[in-house]
């Protein structure tokens, strides 16, 4: 019998994504409880991924907001375009002022940002608030009052009460605690990096065309060297790199050739100190353990 879980697996893995089980059971829950879905995690384990394979997944608008300190309302929500406001006023100059603003602050003038765009969409959207600890804490509880009511409220024009609800998606990186008010408005989900069949699936996903064990000797050498004591830890994008490049050196086994695994390691390896760390005798190490 298939269940919701293996219905959303399905669907994802269709448009390059492979989730684990509790991943799909959580946006299985996200979808069914109409809640947002809290991904927290560490930078690269693909969380912001999630959410582009779900727009796919669903044939639907895929709506980002990016998060970053100072981010405020105007940015997130909506702002006026005083340029062509300022021109409507001087060509109506000599009219009264209440005409006058009547006509300036209307929908033709507003410019939708992310979150107002989100809620006005015929067709639900994945809404996407991207690293929302980059936030301020003010910024973050107008947040938690946007997603209780799905409505916003703009002086000029009333209160605007969302047309769909978006399948909503925010994702942290753990730069700074979140609220508990927060936390509980949304469903949560730890995402680490993937063990190593289901990278090895992944890749094979990304890159139809690679030998399935050249795929997992990949994937198994990637998660020994996010075992080394490295400042940047190669995410699921890099390995994805990574295996394109072999792929395009006709490698076959990483056995084969170890000259070019280490002169390739520059698309795991972001950082002079973890070059330094890389040597080639661990690399060589790290080769044998997979071979």
């Amino acid at each position: 019998m298939t269940t919701p879980q293996d219905k959303i697996a399905m669907q994802l893995a269709a448009v390059g994504y492979v989730p684990d089980r509790e991943l799909a059971t959580a946006l299985w829950l996200m979808e069914s409880l109409k809640r947002p879905l809290l991904l927290e995690g560490e930078a690269g384990v693909g969380k912001t991924e999630v959410a582009r394979a779900l727009s796919l997944a669903h044939n639907t608008k895929l709506i980002r907001l990016q998060c970053y300190e100072g981010l405020d309302q105007s940015a997130a929500l909506y702002e006026w375009n005083y340029q062509r406001q300022l021109l409507a006023i001087k060509t109506r100059e000599g009219a009264s002022a209440d005409a006058v603003e009547e006509q300036i602050f209307s929908e033709k003038y507003l410019l939708e940002r992310p979150l107002l765009a989100a809620i006005r969409q015929p067709v639900a959207p994945v809404l996407l608030i991207d690293e929302v600890d980059r936030a301020d804490e003010e910024f973050e509880a107008f947040l938690l009052e946007l997603l209780s009511d799905f409505q916003v409220s703009i002086p000029e024009l009333g209160t605007i009460t969302a047309t769909t609800i978006p399948m909503v998606i925010l994702t942290s990186n753990g730069t700074r605690e979140l609220s508990d008010a927060l936390r509980r408005r949304c469903l949560f989900h730890y995402v680490d990096f993937p063990e190593v069949d289901r990278e090895a699936r992944i890749i094979q996903s990304r890159l139809p065309n690679i030998d399935a064990a050249l795929a997992l000797e990949i994937a198994n050498m990637v998660a020994h060297i996010r075992k080394e004591e490295l400042r940047k830890t190669p995410g699921v994008a890099e390995t994805l790199d990574w295996a394109a490049t072999l792929v395009g050196l006709n490698i076959r086994h990483l056995r084969d050739e170890p000259e070019a695994v280490f002169d390739t390691l520059m698309c795991l390896i972001k950082t002079t100190e973890d070059k330094s760390r890389m040597s080639r005798e661990v690399v060589d190490r790290l080769i044998g353990k997979v071979a």
